[in-house]
């Protein structure tokens, strides 16, 4: 089997993080994003993924080339040289995607996190025997997305409401799909929707049907969404994998530590936390709702509270940072500062406090 991964363009909603690594790489619970779908991929039996990428392709497949050799998947990039939208990636990358055998293939979203059932979505797929399996999921807010319209008996796909005014249901569209070679057909090589241009005619046909999504999803392509997903993905850990998560008196609620992390004295982590690896927590921080990334110093009685640390920082003695704070990479943080929801770029001191939320240059 074969599958396409949606990396897309600048990803401009995660700045700065996005500064330093294209948004794939970014890392959530202590490894790349994208690394959790391809792995996903490789557990159902895919042998084959490709990029479609149109910034920075280099930088990923030089990344990515170390995963092909451990996992034993063929990691390949279909490069656009301009947006191409969510249906001419697949024009574009078709040569590798059917290769005559009429085997189905997957297309994801790359900033979608979820329990990824890929395995029930391919029986779903073969059972129904139509064209294209989409996975939707449930939302409490349907009217902020576009609202997929279906029969509950059979998830055959009805039709598609952009941000519905009055209800007429609460699943939308979770950015996973399985596909039939013959969608190919229907898809020509410009910038085209996948959603609006293409699954409309398949579901006028009758041959679109979708599968409501079991667990937790999340499109995590900007920080307050990212932290979110961070706390989604931790709650599945402790139900799936409990033992991947740390325990100790330290400890408070779901947290994931990396094992070459080291954690001092009288600290209290928790919950909803992800320490990456080679990072330093000195004696007595407390550190809630946030992610801390490689290599990262957490000084002395320090407080970090629903923030993303990126790359490298440092943080001084008893600073505090709250309120969604995103630090680029190697940020320097002096003693005694606070951040008020600064967003910091790459390489930066910061030595006076931060008030409310703004961007440090």
């Amino acid at each position: 089997m074969k599958a396409l991964i949606l990396v897309g363009g600048f990803g401009t909603r995660l700045r700065p993080l996005t500064l330093s690594v294209p948004k794939p790489l970014v890392d959530f619970a202590n490894k790349p994003m994208i690394l959790h779908q391809i792995e996903a991929l490789k557990a159902v039996g895919v042998d084959e993924v490709v990029l479609a990428i149109n910034y920075q392709p280099e930088v990923m497949m030089n990344f990515l080339r170390d995963f092909e050799k451990s996992l034993g998947i063929k990691i390949t990039c279909s490069q656009e040289t301009e947006p191409m939208g969510t249906a001419g990636p697949l024009a574009l990358a078709r040569e590798k995607l059917d290769d005559g055998s009429g085997e189905s293939f997957f297309v994801l979203n790359s900033d979608v996190i979820s329990e990824y059932p890929l395995r029930q979505m391919i029986d779903f797929h073969k059972k129904h025997g139509g064209e294209a399996t989409i996975m939707v999921t449930k939302v409490d807010e349907p009217s902020k997305y576009g609202v997929v319209v279906m029969d509950e008996s059979n998830g055959c796909v009805q039709r598609f409401v952009e941000k519905p005014q009055q209800f007429v249901g609460n699943k939308i569209n979770a950015g996973i799909y399985l596909l039939s070679p013959r969608t190919l057909d229907r898809i020509e090589l410009r910038p085209t929707s996948i959603e609006k241009e293409v699954f409309p005619k398949i579901a006028a046909e009758k041959s679109l049907f979708a599968m409501v999504l079991p667990g937790f999803w999340m499109d995590i392509g900007q920080p307050r969404d990212y932290n979110t997903g961070l706390r989604l993905y931790l709650d599945s850990l402790r139900k799936k994998s409990p033992e991947k998560l740390a325990a100790g008196h330290t400890f408070l609620g779901n947290v994931i530590v990396d094992e070459t992390a080291k954690i001092g004295d009288g600290c209290l982590i928790g919950p909803d936390v992800s320490i990456g690896q080679g990072c330093v927590i000195e004696a007595g921080v407390r550190l809630s709702r946030c992610t801390i990334m490689r290599g990262v110093r957490v000084k002395k009685h320090a407080c970090i509270t629903g923030s993303i640390i990126g790359w490298h920082c440092t943080i001084g003695q008893w600073a505090r940072i709250e309120n969604m704070t995103v630090l680029g990479e190697d940020v320097r943080v002096s003693d005694e500062i606070f951040s008020n929801g600064g967003v910091v770029l790459p390489h930066k001191e910061i030595k006076t406090s931060i008030l409310k939320p703004e961007i440090v240059m």
